[in-house]
């Protein structure tokens, strides 16, 4: 069996290497590579030391002239650190407007929406009469709607992207822009109304049937358009049946009618509801207690 290398051992103990071919041959195309890779480390070394001198630099129309190209290049992150650095300098020049413009999609194209955010509702107040504030009024917002997150997280950016695309109706109800508002407005307020489903089915699952009703109910109010109106009253009518059947019996009366009065209101706006068997079936079991309780009364 041919050894890959062998070592022999000179006098200060230096040590030589036979390589296998294959590795030879893979030694070779490495050495070719090397220069390249120095050559695009060379490049990229001048370019930084290019880019340091231009942010050092005072000539704020050639910085102007660096970003734009920067920008245009989608280079957006160092296009961003001479517009940071331009909306101070040249605030009170014709140029301003340009800057703000740009700085604010930086932030965007850099999925930085919290910032781009600002930025777009910045520019708008700053130069509200140019057709661009409708463009960047409506940027703002749809940033927020980007930064909303999952819906079993905190839902801040949520409201603030509903809050601020209504907004954007309600000054520019003629907008080109309107319909998707709406559209942007409908998801987000899907993304609410789940996340207070789940908390309801929360409570629900916790045994706590009081908070689940109060929730499930407070949906019904606050979403009367939900897809979800027949597990909900489904929901609601079991909550009642089961916070009924654990009252104590100076309240179980009361709570039993409205049980019943929830099984009705299922019962009325969906005659085939998958759930009717089994409401249907408590609601049997909850009347017969009923019945007791006002015998037992009258007795």
């Amino acid at each position: 069996m041919k050894r890959a290398c062998s070592l022999s051992t000179t006098k200060n103990h230096s040590l030589t290497c036979a390589l296998h071919p294959a590795f030879k041959k893979k030694y070779m195309r490495m050495n070719k590579i090397t220069p390249l890779i120095l050559l695009l480390l060379l490049v990229l070394v001048v370019s930084s030391c290019k880019f340091s001198k231009l942010l050092k630099s005072t000539d704020n129309e050639k910085k102007y002239a660096a970003a734009v190209k920067l920008y245009e290049e989608k280079n957006y992150s160092r296009a961003q650190q001479l517009f940071d650095q331009l909306s101070t300098a040249m605030k009170a020049t014709d140029k301003a407007e340009r800057i703000f413009y740009y700085y604010a999609y930086s932030y965007y194209y850099m999925k930085e929406y919290t910032m781009a955010s600002y930025y777009f509702k910045r520019y708008s107040n700053n130069f509200p009469n140019l057709p661009t504030a409708e463009e960047c009024n409506f940027m703002s917002a749809y940033c927020n709607y980007l930064n909303s997150p999952e819906y079993s997280l905190d839902q801040t950016s949520t409201k603030d992207a509903i809050r601020d695309l209504q907004l954007f109706i309600n000054v520019y109800p003629k907008s080109t822009r309107v319909n998707e508002c709406n559209d942007l407005i409908d998801k987000l307020r899907a993304k609410l109304e789940l996340k207070a489903f789940r908390i309801a089915k929360m409570y629900y699952r916790m045994d706590d049937y009081l908070a689940a009703i109060t929730s499930l109910n407070s949906i019904l109010k606050d979403y009367p358009d939900t897809q979800r109106k027949e597990e909900i009253l489904f929901l609601i009518f079991k909550s009642n049946n089961k916070f009924a059947q654990e009252s104590i019996e100076s309240k179980k009366k009361e709570r039993l009618l409205k049980a019943i009065a929830s099984y009705n209101d299922l019962a009325t706006l969906y005659p085939q509801s998958q759930y009717l068997d089994e409401a249907k079936s408590l609601k049997t079991k909850s009347q017969k207690e009923l019945d007791l309780q006002v015998s037992s009364k009258n007795k």
